[in-house]
């Protein structure tokens, strides 16, 4: 039998009300009693009976009566509650967060940007839900946002100028299975993968935006709410819809009309439905109030005041360089995402992530469902031509597999396989084919441990187990090198000149030279092939050493020892060292224009090379199979090559870069290629039998002239890792088609702790391992050496920092 639940009107309701505030000993809070009122006059009016609760207007006392009547207002005559805080909220989150929670059924728009609540109240919200429909957290202090809570009824959330907001961690948006619509503009949220992992949990997502396309005259593309087919529209012009841009940046409750916040006046359910049918860490949180160091905001927010604020910001940024040159800088900058837009629409508001190079198109791309992003309209030819581009620029997964296979079923596919080949008989040939080979299964292992999560594991390395006479020191590290033929081996130099060996797989140091004076630091290491306990280490003051870490001492002893060192010949301002093929010669590099050729066996240098270029030489790298051939590079925009059979007067060719000095060079580990960097991103593979260009990988520039760019090979030659040191982004790209398969990107803890990339390497052992050197964006910031392991989660390791793209604090101290 049906049990008939009582309607209470809103009289009634009123009156409990009153009658709850004489039991708790306080008197009935006038605003609430307007807000009976209002919903009253609604009713008579015929209009949506809602019931407007403002945080505001509340203190502490006032929340345990309202508490009481709340469960009657949900079989009440009140359709809707809103509950909405202002600037001058007094309220406490628990008491807020106890009325949200109070409302199940009816509970619609829930706005709280600019919140005043702490960041537990933040932490609860996100990890335990809420029942509303639309949510506002404009303005709000999330860094790692992870809202794993039950957001079962929501279909709006908006996040738009949450500033510190940089990242998602992995189990963000699981449980919100209607949220149709999302915003984020003005945000630093810059990782495409790491945010189209997050988003893809979206089942219902239709309409995202990270920046708000505006016409010069204040116009605007419409939402999706707005209605209309689509695909049935042949210009992008012809759908544009005015929207007053202030209507814009002060959305909210709309005070003449009472309408609720939404993009584009997306107010209620129906709405929302009628779209759809179209178609466990804690977060990281930051109160400080202002975001203060340079990075992608400063180029990026207050786009408001139009094209010529842009040109003027680009200007500065551009400084010393030719008119022609800001104009192309402007063009490529700015460019990069408006390619495709009718030129008299400017970006408002813009996360960084927006100012990726194809940013729309993998968006488009790798969100089916998307109607609407960024105010644009998502037709049918654009989701046709981001298919294209996403094929042509980006790698879904390693070696060019199309589909996300489990690491189980590889395994269980080479058994069967492998069981069947046995059983032939010997005049039967196996019927799979080369693809199928031992070789083929391993890239197949990666691809589905790669493909499994967009959160690589992140570690910084802390160092213990030396003996160090003041136990709070840490060291500085400023250059690293794997060894060539010991898997857990590394060495690294400090910016105070000294020399650490260290185990990293069991972070315990096994050699240690203390520099005591002698070394500046160390920006030269290179180690022996033959000789595996040998290594070159040079100081940027231009001492150069061999040392053999069978004589060198474990701990510091208190006093140096030259016990297992050789020390050579100076050179000045050294950068760079590089020991050839055979363990006979190494070459020494620097602020000069010159290069110097060293006999390890002897100890003495043999010949310097004089103006080899027309700058100064910041790396020399021998090939790794031919011990007279090397390579040098230098910030005349030159890679040249040489061989030292010819008595180096004349290189063997030589090579440009377009725009700007080359940073680094570096020979694939067969010789073929030469890997070359100049400053901002121009990353290029050469040929290097006679310096032909092979590939030119797509890297968007910053338009800085202090950006230098590093770049190396990862997993043989298969890959290459490139990094920078005004971004905080290393880059995965296959060197055979210079298509991007991922980015790693850095982030230190709290405010103030962006990271840059200083150096890199691939780990020569391990499939898509690496190490970054890493430094703050600060004055007298501190190095790190960070571990990624893109083969595993940061969920996967016992023990380490559980961050997802952003790098925990490394302590490198004994």
């Amino acid at each position: 039998m049906a049990i008939d639940i009582p309607s209470f009107n809103i009289s009634t309701l009123e009156q409990m009300y009153i009658d709850s505030c004489k039991r708790h000993g306080v008197l009935p809070n006038t605003e609430i009693l307007s807000g009976f009122l209002k919903a009253e006059v609604k009713k008579s009016c015929n209009e949506i009976c809602s019931l407007e609760i403002i945080l505001d207007h509340l203190e502490d006392i006032d929340v345990p009566p309202l508490l009481d009547v709340c469960a009657n207002i949900e079989t009440s005559e009140i359709e809707v509650v809103d509950i909405r805080n202002g600037p001058n909220c007094a309220l406490h989150g628990e008491y807020a967060l106890s009325l949200m929670r109070a409302f199940i059924q009816k509970l619609q728009v829930v706005d709280l940007q600019d919140l005043p609540f702490g960041k537990d109240f933040l932490r609860e919200l996100s990890q335990k839900g809420l029942a509303c429909q639309i949510l506002n957290l404009r303005s709000s202090h999330f860094r790692n946002l992870n809202m794993a809570g039950k957001f079962m009824q929501i279909h709006t959330l908006n996040l738009d100028f949450s500033t510190s907001l940089t990242s998602f961690q992995e189990d963000c948006f699981t449980c919100m299975p209607i949220l149709t619509c999302l915003s984020m503009c003005e945000t630093r949220v810059a990782n495409l993968w790491t945010t189209i992992a997050a988003l893809s949990k979206l089942s219902s997502l239709v309409e995202l935006r990270f920046q708000k396309w505006i016409c010069c005259n204040d116009s605007a593309f419409p939402s999706a709410s707005s209605g209309g087919n689509l695909e049935d529209q042949p210009d992008v012009r012809e759908l544009l819809t005015d929207i007053d841009e202030e209507s814009y940046l002060n959305q909210g409750t709309d005070e003449a009309t009472g309408n609720v916040f939404s993009f584009d006046n997306i107010a209620t359910g129906q709405q929302v439905q009628s779209m759809m049918e179209d178609s466990s860490d804690d977060n990281e949180v930051d109160f400080s109030s202002y975001w203060q160091e340079f990075d992608y905001m400063d180029m990026l927010a207050n786009f408001s005041s139009g094209w010529n604020r842009q040109v003027n910001l680009q200007s500065e940024l551009s400084s010393g360089t030719s008119g022609n040159k800001k104009e192309e800088s402007l063009h490529g900058y700015f460019g990069r995402h408006i390619a495709d837009v009718p030129s008299k629409y400017i970006s408002h508001h813009a996360s960084p992530i927006c100012f990726e190079k194809h940013y729309r198109e993998y968006m488009i791309a790798s969100l089916p469902n998307l109607k609407v992003l960024d105010n644009l309209p998502v037709r049918k030819i654009d989701s046709e031509r981001a298919a294209v581009t996403f094929s042509q620029y980006f790698e879904y997964l390693p070696y060019n597999r199309k589909h996300k296979e489990s690491a189980v079923s590889i395994l269980h596919k080479r058994e069967i396989k492998d069981t069947r080949s046995h059983m032939l008989s010997k005049n039967q040939k196996p019927s799979y084919s080369h693809g199928n080979s031992q070789y083929s299964y391993t890239r197949s292992l990666c691809a589905a441990k790669l493909g499994s999560s967009a959160w690589p594991l992140l570690h910084s390395l802390s160092v213990s187990g030396c003996d160090l006479s003041d136990g709070s020191r840490s060291f500085r590290p400023r250059q690293f090198e794997y060894h060539p033929s010991l898997s857990s081996i590394m060495v690294f130099g400090t910016l105070d000149g000294e020399v650490v060996v260290v185990n990293h797989e069991n972070e315990k140091v096994v050699r240690y030279v203390s520099s005591l004076g002698a070394m500046n630091s160390v920006l030269g290491l290179c180690w022996l092939k033959k000789y595996p306990s040998k290594f070159i280490a040079g100081s940027d003051s231009g001492l150069l050493k061999l040392y053999d870490i069978e004589h060198m001492p474990p701990t510091i002893t208190g006093m140096y020892s030259a016990a297992g060192s050789i020390t050579f010949d100076d050179f000045d301002q050294l950068t760079s060292v590089h020991v050839n093929s055979t363990d006979e010669l190494f070459l020494a590099s620097g602020y000069s224009k010159n290069v110097a050729l060293y006999d390890i066996n002897s100890g003495r240098r043999i010949q310097v090379f004089t103006d080899v270029h027309r700058e100064h030489i910041n790396v020399v790298k021998f090939s790794n199979h031919s011990p007279s051939v090397f390579a040098t590079s230098s910030f005349d925009q030159d890679v040249k090559l040489w061989d030292l059979r010819q008595k180096p007067i004349q290189p063997c060719y030589t090579t440009t870069s377009v725009s700007r000095g080359n940073v680094m060079v570096c020979f694939s580990p067969d010789d073929h290629y030469l890997l070359a960097s100049a400053v901002d991103n121009e990353v290029r593979q050469l040929l290097a039998v006679d310096g032909r260009l092979h590939l030119s990988f797509d890297i968007a520039p910053t338009g800085s002239s202090q950006n230098y760019t590093r770049s190396y090979y990862m997993n043989g030659r298969d890959y290459i890792i490139s990094g920078s040191c005004d971004e905080h982004v290393v880059r995965v790209c296959c060197a055979q088609t210079g298509r991007r398969l991922r980015d790693i990107s850095l982030e230190g803890k709290g405010l103030g702790n962006s990271m840059y990339v200083q150096s890199l390497r691939g780990d020569p052992f391990r499939d898509f391992n690496m190490s970054i050197l890493a430094a703050y964006m600060r004055p007298n910031s501190r190095y790190e050496i960070v571990k990624v392991n893109l083969l595993a989660s940061c969920g996967d390791a016992m023990g380490y920092s559980k961050t997802r793209d952003s790098c925990p604090s490394i302590s490198m101290g004994g």
